[in-house]
């Protein structure tokens, strides 16, 4: 698949814009913060109903606007479609396929195929948990339908269930029976979830080592491991023992948002011990096996979305990231088209992106 065209509305530092974009290589340079990453976020948002950067719908909305407009269209296997998502303050997200409405977002799945690539997931190994999982979600939300409704539904009741703890400690009246009705959805949900991450670290696990033997040499045999925070088996015990803990802290303490994965380099937990290089060249390890898991899933090679990465990485790992890009649409920020760029990418159109303006140069 490709995108073809993108207009925004009052989308962060836009006004107005309208691009059309090659089939190929897209590039976007100028200073920053002048808007190149804004335009990468259009797209994720426009494809996957989410913000790589995990942004609020009201922090997406132009400074002194109430609602912001995303139309993105997209050529899937010889067929148009044009994706609409509208922002509105103290309001979510609406999407529209066609025209069309949509009642829910997962019915936006099938349609684009996206994998975003920036220089904070160079992080993933370094940083806390949350990146991880944050890694793992959207791949597999991006890949698997039914994931992307469980996770919905886990996060709903996850926070309906922290608001009910903190009205509780409050001193709320006795509210015992709501908190179980929360607790059974927290459950049911989150089985589901624990077991496709448990059953998809495996095959990806394999991907990634087999990308990171090639940028490695073979010196390096990298392995991950889900860490689940509690067990299938034992999630609901536990989190009924955890009550008067969770009460206290007025937070919910047992539960897969609270999961991580363990990464290893030839036997060594790369998240405390892993040089900054062993752990980017994970990081970079992990972003190629996306890649591939989503054309393995989906059958067709996805748009790559690249926020100034090669600036990030060494020649061996620019080349090695370059060259997955091959017969896919791939959108590139950088801050300039000096002559390390030109030599290394064959830019098919060049944006020059400056105060919320991108003009089209070659």
């Amino acid at each position: 698949m490709f995108v073809k065209t993108l207009d925004l509305l009052n989308f962060r530092n836009y006004e107005e814009l309208s691009v059309s974009l090659d089939p190929g290589t897209n590039i976007f340079f100028g200073s920053n913060a002048q808007g190149k990453t804004n335009i990468l976020e259009a797209i994720y948002l426009a494809g996957t109903t989410k913000s790589h950067r995990g942004s609020k719908d009201r922090d997406m909305i132009r400074i002194g606007q109430d609602e912001s407009h995303i139309r993105m269209t997209a050529d899937r296997r010889g067929n148009e479609y044009r994706i609409d998502v509208h922002l509105k303050k103290g309001r979510g997200k609406g999407y529209a396929v066609g025209g069309i409405p949509l009642k829910k977002a997962s019915d936006l799945y099938g349609i684009a195929s996206i994998v975003f690539f920036s220089p904070e997931d160079l992080g993933i190994i370094k940083n806390g948990p949350s990146a991880r999982r944050r890694f793992l979600d959207l791949l597999l939300c991006g890949i698997d339908r039914i994931y992307f409704s469980d996770l919905t539904l886990y996060m709903r009741a996850l926070n309906q269930r922290n608001a009910l703890l903190k009205e509780m400690f409050a001193g709320s009246s006795d509210r015992t029976d709501e908190l179980s009705v929360w607790d059974e959805q927290l459950i049911s949900a989150g089985l589901r979830i624990i077991e496709r991450r448990k059953s998809f670290i495996g095959g990806f696990c394999e991907i990634a080592a087999e990308k990171h033997a090639q940028l490695t040499g073979g010196n390096e045999l990298l392995r991950i491991v889900y860490e689940p925070d509690v067990s299938g088996e034992d999630f609901a015990d536990r989190l009924f023992q955890a009550r008067s803990t969770d009460l206290r802290i007025k937070s919910t303490s047992i539960g897969p948002h609270r999961d991580d994965l363990a990464i290893y380099a030839n036997g060594m937990d790369l998240r405390p011990y892993g040089s900054q290089g062993q752990q980017r060249t994970a990081a970079l390890s992990m972003k190629l096996a996306e890649i591939s898991t989503v054309l393995s899933e989906k059958h067709e090679m996805p748009v790559l979305l690249l926020d100034d990465v090669l600036s990030e990485l060494d020649r061996d790992r620019q080349e090695a990231l370059l060259s997955s890009i091959e017969n896919t649409q791939t959108l590139i920020t950088c801050t300039g088209m000096d002559e390390s760029v030109r030599e290394r990418l064959k830019a098919d159109r060049v944006f020059h992106v400056e105060k919320g303006k991108a003009e089209i140069i070659s």
